[in-house]
Protein backbone atom coordinates (compact mmCIF):
# COMPACT_ATOMS: atom_id res chain seq x y z
CA UNK A 1 0.00 0.00 0.00
CA UNK A 2 2.43 2.62 0.88
CA UNK A 3 4.61 2.80 -2.56
CA UNK A 4 1.32 3.93 -4.06
CA UNK A 5 0.93 7.02 -1.78
CA UNK A 6 3.74 8.78 -3.68
CA UNK A 7 1.48 8.84 -7.32
CA UNK A 8 -1.38 9.82 -5.35
CA UNK A 9 0.49 13.01 -4.19
CA UNK A 10 2.11 13.57 -7.76
CA UNK A 11 -1.57 13.59 -9.26
CA UNK A 12 -3.06 15.85 -6.43
CA UNK A 13 -0.02 18.40 -7.02
CA UNK A 14 -0.22 18.59 -10.70
CA UNK A 15 -4.35 18.88 -10.38
CA UNK A 16 -3.54 21.71 -7.37
CA UNK A 17 -0.51 23.20 -9.39
CA UNK A 18 -2.83 23.54 -12.99
CA UNK A 19 -6.06 25.38 -10.91
CA UNK A 20 -3.35 28.00 -9.05
CA UNK A 21 -2.20 28.63 -12.44
CA UNK A 22 -5.16 29.11 -13.94
CA UNK A 23 -6.79 31.57 -10.83
CA UNK A 24 -3.24 33.66 -11.43
CA UNK A 25 -3.69 33.39 -15.23
CA UNK A 26 -7.02 35.42 -14.59
CA UNK A 27 -5.64 37.80 -12.04
CA UNK A 28 -2.51 38.33 -14.30
CA UNK A 29 -5.39 40.85 -16.10
CA UNK A 30 -4.76 43.61 -13.03
CA UNK A 31 -0.87 43.81 -14.49
CA UNK A 32 -2.08 45.34 -17.29
CA UNK A 33 -1.90 48.70 -18.58
CA UNK A 34 -3.74 50.15 -21.14
CA UNK A 35 -2.85 53.37 -23.47
CA UNK A 36 0.60 53.01 -22.02
CA UNK A 37 1.69 54.62 -25.09
CA UNK A 38 -0.33 57.87 -24.08
CA UNK A 39 -0.70 60.29 -21.09
CA UNK A 40 -2.93 59.02 -18.70
CA UNK A 41 -4.47 61.22 -15.62
CA UNK A 42 -4.94 57.67 -14.22
CA UNK A 43 -3.69 54.20 -14.85
CA UNK A 44 -5.90 52.27 -17.23
CA UNK A 45 -5.78 48.29 -16.29
CA UNK A 46 -7.51 45.40 -18.34
CA UNK A 47 -9.01 44.03 -15.74
CA UNK A 48 -11.06 46.99 -14.82
CA UNK A 49 -11.50 47.46 -18.59
CA UNK A 50 -13.22 43.74 -18.84
CA UNK A 51 -15.05 44.77 -15.76
CA UNK A 52 -16.86 47.71 -16.75
CA UNK A 53 -16.86 45.92 -20.44
CA UNK A 54 -19.18 43.09 -18.71
CA UNK A 55 -21.41 45.95 -16.76
CA UNK A 56 -22.13 47.31 -20.15
CA UNK A 57 -22.71 43.76 -21.64
CA UNK A 58 -25.70 43.36 -18.65
CA UNK A 59 -27.05 46.76 -19.32
CA UNK A 60 -27.43 45.96 -23.40
CA UNK A 61 -28.48 42.27 -22.69
CA UNK A 62 -31.34 43.72 -20.43
CA UNK A 63 -32.85 44.99 -23.54
CA UNK A 64 -32.62 41.65 -25.64
CA UNK A 65 -32.67 38.46 -23.49
CA UNK A 66 -36.41 37.82 -24.33
CA UNK A 67 -35.42 38.44 -28.32
CA UNK A 68 -34.55 34.72 -29.93
CA UNK A 69 -30.81 33.30 -30.45
CA UNK A 70 -30.01 35.66 -27.15
CA UNK A 71 -27.98 33.68 -24.29
CA UNK A 72 -26.91 35.18 -21.12
CA UNK A 73 -24.47 32.16 -20.73
CA UNK A 74 -22.77 32.90 -23.90
CA UNK A 75 -22.65 36.45 -23.02
CA UNK A 76 -20.32 35.47 -19.76
CA UNK A 77 -18.42 33.04 -21.56
CA UNK A 78 -17.63 35.34 -24.20
CA UNK A 79 -16.63 37.68 -21.82
CA UNK A 80 -14.85 34.92 -20.05
CA UNK A 81 -12.81 33.75 -23.37
CA UNK A 82 -12.02 36.92 -24.78
CA UNK A 83 -10.19 37.89 -21.42
CA UNK A 84 -8.09 35.03 -21.70
CA UNK A 85 -7.12 35.44 -25.23
CA UNK A 86 -6.33 39.30 -24.53
CA UNK A 87 -3.96 38.25 -21.54
CA UNK A 88 -2.01 36.10 -23.75
CA UNK A 89 -1.75 38.53 -26.83
CA UNK A 90 -1.31 41.75 -24.21
CA UNK A 91 2.01 42.58 -26.53
CA UNK A 92 0.07 42.84 -29.73
CA UNK A 93 -1.35 46.85 -30.22
CA UNK A 94 -5.43 46.97 -31.22
CA UNK A 95 -4.44 47.98 -34.68
CA UNK A 96 -2.11 45.14 -35.62
CA UNK A 97 -4.57 42.96 -33.61
CA UNK A 98 -7.98 44.14 -35.87
CA UNK A 99 -5.56 44.12 -39.10
CA UNK A 100 -4.64 39.95 -38.17
CA UNK A 101 -8.44 39.56 -37.69
CA UNK A 102 -9.52 40.62 -40.95
CA UNK A 103 -7.02 37.51 -42.43
CA UNK A 104 -9.02 34.70 -41.70
CA UNK A 105 -6.13 32.20 -41.96
CA UNK A 106 -4.04 34.21 -39.59
CA UNK A 107 -6.98 35.32 -37.00
CA UNK A 108 -7.42 31.33 -37.00
CA UNK A 109 -3.79 30.19 -36.50
CA UNK A 110 -3.31 32.83 -33.67
CA UNK A 111 -6.20 31.63 -32.30
CA UNK A 112 -5.12 28.30 -32.40
CA UNK A 113 -1.71 29.42 -30.21
CA UNK A 114 -3.46 30.82 -28.16
CA UNK A 115 -5.42 28.41 -26.84
CA UNK A 116 -2.41 26.11 -26.78
CA UNK A 117 -0.60 28.79 -24.41
CA UNK A 118 -4.09 28.12 -22.28
CA UNK A 119 -4.45 24.46 -22.50
CA UNK A 120 -2.81 23.38 -19.77
CA UNK A 121 -3.93 25.51 -17.21
CA UNK A 122 -7.80 25.44 -18.23
CA UNK A 123 -7.30 21.22 -18.69
CA UNK A 124 -9.13 20.97 -15.35
CA UNK A 125 -12.47 23.56 -16.45
CA UNK A 126 -15.80 21.28 -17.49
CA UNK A 127 -14.42 19.37 -21.14
CA UNK A 128 -17.58 21.09 -22.77
CA UNK A 129 -16.40 24.89 -21.59
CA UNK A 130 -13.01 24.25 -22.80
CA UNK A 131 -14.82 22.73 -26.17
CA UNK A 132 -16.82 26.13 -26.63
CA UNK A 133 -13.59 28.26 -25.83
CA UNK A 134 -11.80 26.41 -28.42
CA UNK A 135 -14.01 27.29 -30.89
CA UNK A 136 -15.43 30.64 -30.13
CA UNK A 137 -13.52 32.51 -32.03
CA UNK A 138 -14.33 30.34 -35.11
CA UNK A 139 -17.66 31.67 -35.01
CA UNK A 140 -19.97 34.47 -36.42
CA UNK A 141 -18.83 38.20 -35.12
CA UNK A 142 -22.47 38.90 -36.52
CA UNK A 143 -24.51 36.80 -33.59
CA UNK A 144 -26.32 38.73 -31.36
CA UNK A 145 -24.72 37.88 -28.26
CA UNK A 146 -21.12 38.42 -29.81
CA UNK A 147 -22.36 42.08 -30.96
CA UNK A 148 -23.43 42.65 -27.78
CA UNK A 149 -19.94 41.78 -26.51
CA UNK A 150 -18.75 43.61 -29.18
CA UNK A 151 -20.64 47.23 -28.71
CA UNK A 152 -19.75 47.05 -24.93
CA UNK A 153 -16.08 46.45 -25.34
CA UNK A 154 -16.60 48.83 -27.61
CA UNK A 155 -18.07 51.47 -25.02
CA UNK A 156 -15.75 50.64 -22.79
CA UNK A 157 -12.85 51.74 -24.86
CA UNK A 158 -14.32 54.90 -25.84
CA UNK A 159 -15.19 55.90 -22.34
CA UNK A 160 -11.35 55.33 -21.61
CA UNK A 161 -10.48 56.91 -24.81
CA UNK A 162 -12.17 60.87 -23.67
CA UNK A 163 -10.12 60.40 -20.47
CA UNK A 164 -7.07 60.07 -22.39
CA UNK A 165 -8.43 62.96 -24.71
CA UNK A 166 -8.61 65.50 -22.54
CA UNK A 167 -5.11 64.59 -21.17
CA UNK A 168 -3.26 65.32 -24.62
CA UNK A 169 -5.82 66.83 -26.70
CA UNK A 170 -3.83 67.38 -29.80
CA UNK A 171 -1.33 64.04 -28.84
CA UNK A 172 0.04 62.05 -31.86
CA UNK A 173 -2.78 59.64 -32.87
CA UNK A 174 -5.71 60.92 -31.04
CA UNK A 175 -7.90 62.64 -33.61
CA UNK A 176 -7.39 59.61 -35.94
CA UNK A 177 -8.54 57.33 -32.75
CA UNK A 178 -11.59 59.47 -32.39
CA UNK A 179 -12.74 59.57 -36.23
CA UNK A 180 -11.72 55.11 -36.03
CA UNK A 181 -14.72 55.47 -32.52
CA UNK A 182 -16.94 57.32 -33.91
CA UNK A 183 -16.97 55.05 -37.58
CA UNK A 184 -17.37 51.97 -34.96
CA UNK A 185 -20.14 53.60 -32.89
CA UNK A 186 -22.20 53.39 -36.08
CA UNK A 187 -22.00 49.65 -36.09
CA UNK A 188 -24.10 49.46 -33.55
CA UNK A 189 -27.06 51.58 -33.48
CA UNK A 190 -29.02 48.66 -34.36
CA UNK A 191 -28.96 47.15 -31.16
CA UNK A 192 -32.01 48.03 -28.56
CA UNK A 193 -29.89 48.76 -25.78
CA UNK A 194 -27.33 50.69 -27.11
CA UNK A 195 -30.26 52.98 -28.37
CA UNK A 196 -31.47 53.51 -25.52
CA UNK A 197 -28.07 54.33 -24.06
CA UNK A 198 -27.56 57.29 -26.65
CA UNK A 199 -31.09 58.39 -25.94
CA UNK A 200 -31.33 58.56 -21.89
CA UNK A 201 -28.75 60.63 -19.87
CA UNK A 202 -29.63 58.33 -16.85
CA UNK A 203 -28.58 55.14 -18.58
CA UNK A 204 -25.38 56.65 -19.62
CA UNK A 205 -24.72 58.01 -16.18
CA UNK A 206 -25.36 54.28 -14.98
CA UNK A 207 -22.55 52.98 -16.92
CA UNK A 208 -20.76 56.14 -15.68
CA UNK A 209 -21.24 55.15 -11.94
CA UNK A 210 -20.47 51.45 -12.26
CA UNK A 211 -17.05 53.03 -14.33
CA UNK A 212 -16.47 54.82 -10.84
CA UNK A 213 -15.27 51.78 -9.29
CA UNK A 214 -12.37 51.59 -11.59
CA UNK A 215 -11.10 54.69 -9.74
CA UNK A 216 -11.68 53.21 -6.32
CA UNK A 217 -8.53 51.07 -5.07
CA UNK A 218 -9.18 47.95 -2.08
CA UNK A 219 -6.90 48.37 0.43
CA UNK A 220 -6.41 52.10 -0.29
CA UNK A 221 -4.21 52.90 2.80
CA UNK A 222 -1.52 50.10 2.07
CA UNK A 223 1.25 49.71 -0.83
CA UNK A 224 0.61 46.45 -2.85
CA UNK A 225 1.33 45.56 -6.58
CA UNK A 226 -0.74 45.13 -8.11
CA UNK A 227 -2.85 47.79 -6.92
CA UNK A 228 -6.74 45.95 -7.82
CA UNK A 229 -9.65 48.56 -7.92
CA UNK A 230 -13.40 47.27 -6.74
CA UNK A 231 -14.89 47.12 -10.19
CA UNK A 232 -11.81 44.60 -11.22
CA UNK A 233 -12.16 42.61 -8.13
CA UNK A 234 -15.82 41.97 -8.65
CA UNK A 235 -15.46 40.77 -12.17
CA UNK A 236 -11.97 38.38 -10.54
CA UNK A 237 -15.28 37.15 -8.02
CA UNK A 238 -17.52 36.78 -11.16
CA UNK A 239 -15.80 34.67 -13.34
CA UNK A 240 -14.36 32.39 -10.16
CA UNK A 241 -18.07 32.06 -9.22
CA UNK A 242 -18.90 31.04 -12.83
CA UNK A 243 -16.03 28.20 -13.08
CA UNK A 244 -17.44 27.01 -9.53
CA UNK A 245 -20.83 27.18 -10.47
CA UNK A 246 -19.63 24.94 -13.81
CA UNK A 247 -17.52 22.56 -11.71
CA UNK A 248 -20.67 21.74 -9.33
CA UNK A 249 -22.52 21.40 -12.71
CA UNK A 250 -25.26 24.05 -11.24
CA UNK A 251 -28.30 24.62 -13.97
CA UNK A 252 -27.90 27.75 -16.19
CA UNK A 253 -29.75 30.01 -14.09
CA UNK A 254 -27.82 29.38 -11.08
CA UNK A 255 -24.34 29.92 -13.15
CA UNK A 256 -25.88 33.01 -14.78
CA UNK A 257 -26.95 34.46 -11.48
CA UNK A 258 -24.21 33.51 -9.12
CA UNK A 259 -21.92 35.39 -12.12
CA UNK A 260 -23.71 38.60 -11.88
CA UNK A 261 -23.99 38.81 -8.22
CA UNK A 262 -20.41 38.55 -8.10
CA UNK A 263 -20.37 40.97 -10.60
CA UNK A 264 -22.40 43.56 -8.57
CA UNK A 265 -21.72 42.17 -5.25
CA UNK A 266 -20.03 45.35 -4.42
CA UNK A 267 -21.86 48.76 -6.48
CA UNK A 268 -22.96 49.88 -3.16
CA UNK A 269 -19.30 50.62 -2.09
CA UNK A 270 -19.61 53.12 -5.12
CA UNK A 271 -21.50 55.24 -2.91
CA UNK A 272 -19.43 54.40 0.33
CA UNK A 273 -16.35 53.65 -0.59
CA UNK A 274 -14.09 50.55 0.40
CA UNK A 275 -14.74 50.03 3.38
CA UNK A 276 -12.67 47.24 5.14
CA UNK A 277 -13.82 44.05 7.40
CA UNK A 278 -11.58 45.28 10.46
CA UNK A 279 -13.15 48.66 10.55
CA UNK A 280 -16.89 47.16 9.95
CA UNK A 281 -15.99 44.83 12.91
CA UNK A 282 -14.30 47.48 15.27
CA UNK A 283 -17.65 49.26 16.69
CA UNK A 284 -21.15 46.91 17.59
CA UNK A 285 -23.45 47.34 14.67
CA UNK A 286 -21.38 49.52 12.63
CA UNK A 287 -21.70 46.64 9.73
CA UNK A 288 -25.44 46.98 10.06
CA UNK A 289 -25.24 50.81 9.82
CA UNK A 290 -23.20 50.51 7.10
CA UNK A 291 -25.67 48.21 5.32
CA UNK A 292 -28.85 50.30 5.81
CA UNK A 293 -27.04 53.34 4.90
CA UNK A 294 -26.13 51.26 1.48
CA UNK A 295 -29.59 50.28 0.53
CA UNK A 296 -30.65 53.87 1.22
CA UNK A 297 -28.28 55.17 -1.12
CA UNK A 298 -29.33 52.96 -3.91
CA UNK A 299 -32.91 53.50 -3.67
CA UNK A 300 -32.05 57.64 -4.22
CA UNK A 301 -29.02 56.94 -6.29
CA UNK A 302 -28.59 53.92 -8.43
CA UNK A 303 -32.19 51.92 -9.26
CA UNK A 304 -33.80 55.56 -10.53
CA UNK A 305 -30.79 55.10 -13.85
CA UNK A 306 -32.23 51.44 -14.72
CA UNK A 307 -35.83 50.03 -15.73
CA UNK A 308 -38.08 49.85 -12.63
CA UNK A 309 -38.42 45.89 -14.02
CA UNK A 310 -34.43 45.66 -13.02
CA UNK A 311 -34.99 45.91 -9.56
CA UNK A 312 -35.56 43.01 -7.90
CA UNK A 313 -32.49 41.76 -9.73
CA UNK A 314 -30.09 43.58 -9.01
CA UNK A 315 -30.97 44.48 -5.56
CA UNK A 316 -30.60 40.25 -5.02
CA UNK A 317 -26.71 41.07 -6.46
CA UNK A 318 -26.44 43.80 -4.43
CA UNK A 319 -28.61 43.79 -0.71
CA UNK A 320 -28.78 39.87 -0.64
CA UNK A 321 -25.61 39.24 -2.02
CA UNK A 322 -24.31 36.42 0.52
CA UNK A 323 -27.39 35.00 1.00
CA UNK A 324 -28.33 31.13 -0.79
CA UNK A 325 -32.18 32.12 -2.26
CA UNK A 326 -34.45 30.64 -4.34
CA UNK A 327 -38.00 31.36 -5.87
CA UNK A 328 -40.91 29.43 -4.22
CA UNK A 329 -44.65 30.06 -5.73
CA UNK A 330 -43.62 33.55 -6.71
CA UNK A 331 -41.55 33.73 -3.54
CA UNK A 332 -37.75 34.08 -2.89
CA UNK A 333 -36.40 32.13 0.10
CA UNK A 334 -33.47 31.78 2.17
CA UNK A 335 -31.90 28.39 1.75
CA UNK A 336 -28.14 26.77 1.95
CA UNK A 337 -26.53 25.90 -1.12
CA UNK A 338 -26.88 22.46 0.00
CA UNK A 339 -30.53 22.78 -0.37
CA UNK A 340 -30.31 24.06 -3.92
CA UNK A 341 -27.92 21.51 -4.22
CA UNK A 342 -29.78 18.42 -2.85
CA UNK A 343 -33.54 20.25 -4.32
CA UNK A 344 -33.46 23.27 -5.98
CA UNK A 345 -30.75 22.86 -8.77
CA UNK A 346 -33.36 24.11 -11.59
CA UNK A 347 -34.09 26.99 -13.53
CA UNK A 348 -37.81 26.90 -12.03
CA UNK A 349 -36.22 27.85 -8.85
CA UNK A 350 -34.32 30.78 -9.85
CA UNK A 351 -31.53 29.54 -7.84
CA UNK A 352 -28.47 32.10 -6.62
CA UNK A 353 -25.79 30.78 -4.34
CA UNK A 354 -24.59 33.63 -2.07
CA UNK A 355 -22.64 31.12 0.05
CA UNK A 356 -20.86 30.73 -3.00
CA UNK A 357 -20.19 34.03 -4.02
CA UNK A 358 -18.96 34.96 -0.90
CA UNK A 359 -16.25 31.64 -0.70
CA UNK A 360 -15.31 33.56 -4.47
CA UNK A 361 -15.26 36.65 -2.77
CA UNK A 362 -12.72 36.05 0.15
CA UNK A 363 -10.93 33.87 -2.49
CA UNK A 364 -10.12 36.77 -4.38
CA UNK A 365 -9.19 38.92 -1.62
CA UNK A 366 -6.81 35.66 -0.14
CA UNK A 367 -5.40 36.13 -3.69
CA UNK A 368 -5.00 39.73 -3.95
CA UNK A 369 -3.29 40.01 -0.67
CA UNK A 370 -1.06 36.88 -1.44
CA UNK A 371 0.31 38.41 -4.53
CA UNK A 372 1.24 41.44 -3.25
CA UNK A 373 3.07 39.57 -0.26
CA UNK A 374 5.08 37.45 -2.90
CA UNK A 375 5.64 40.93 -4.61
CA UNK A 376 7.16 42.68 -1.51
CA UNK A 377 4.32 44.07 0.65
CA UNK A 378 5.45 43.53 4.07
CA UNK A 379 2.38 44.73 5.51
CA UNK A 380 0.96 43.43 8.42
CA UNK A 381 -2.48 43.95 7.42
CA UNK A 382 -1.83 42.03 4.42
CA UNK A 383 -0.10 39.13 6.40
CA UNK A 384 -2.97 39.35 8.82
CA UNK A 385 -5.76 39.54 6.19
CA UNK A 386 -4.28 36.10 4.55
CA UNK A 387 -3.79 34.08 7.64
CA UNK A 388 -6.82 34.58 8.54
CA UNK A 389 -8.86 33.80 4.91
CA UNK A 390 -7.00 30.57 5.37
CA UNK A 391 -8.34 29.79 8.29
CA UNK A 392 -11.38 30.19 7.94
CA UNK A 393 -11.82 27.95 4.68
CA UNK A 394 -8.83 25.58 5.41
CA UNK A 395 -12.10 22.78 6.02
CA UNK A 396 -14.94 24.53 4.38
CA UNK A 397 -16.73 22.47 1.89
CA UNK A 398 -19.16 25.16 0.03
CA UNK A 399 -22.12 24.04 -2.75
CA UNK A 400 -19.48 20.55 -3.39
CA UNK A 401 -16.10 22.38 -3.59
CA UNK A 402 -13.20 21.94 -1.30
CA UNK A 403 -12.44 25.41 -0.62
CA UNK A 404 -9.22 24.28 2.25
CA UNK A 405 -7.95 22.14 -1.28
CA UNK A 406 -7.55 25.81 -2.97
CA UNK A 407 -6.12 27.64 -0.26
CA UNK A 408 -3.36 24.38 -0.04
CA UNK A 409 -2.83 25.11 -3.36
CA UNK A 410 -1.19 28.48 -1.92
CA UNK A 411 1.12 26.85 0.81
Amino acid sequence: MGRFKPIVYKIWSLKTMIRKALLLKIFSAAYMQRWNDKIRPIELIELDKQAHKMVIAYFLGKFVEEDPGFQWTDIIEGGIFELLQRIVITDLKPPIFYKIKEDEDKYKRLNEWVYRELEFIISPLDPDFCKRFKGYFSKSDDTLNKRILSAAHFYATKWEFNIIERANPDGYEIGAIKRDLQQRQERYYDLKGMEQLIKHVRYKNFIDLCGQLRFQSRWAHLHRIPKTSVLGHSLFVAILSYLFSLEIKACRRRCINNYFTGLFHDLPEVLTRDIISPVKRSVEGLSDLIREYEKEQMEKEVYGLVPQEWHPEIKMCTEDEFDSLVTKNGKREKVTSKDINDRYNEDAFNPKDGELVKAADSLAGFIEASVAILNGSGSPELQEARLSLKKQYERANIAGINFGEIYADFD
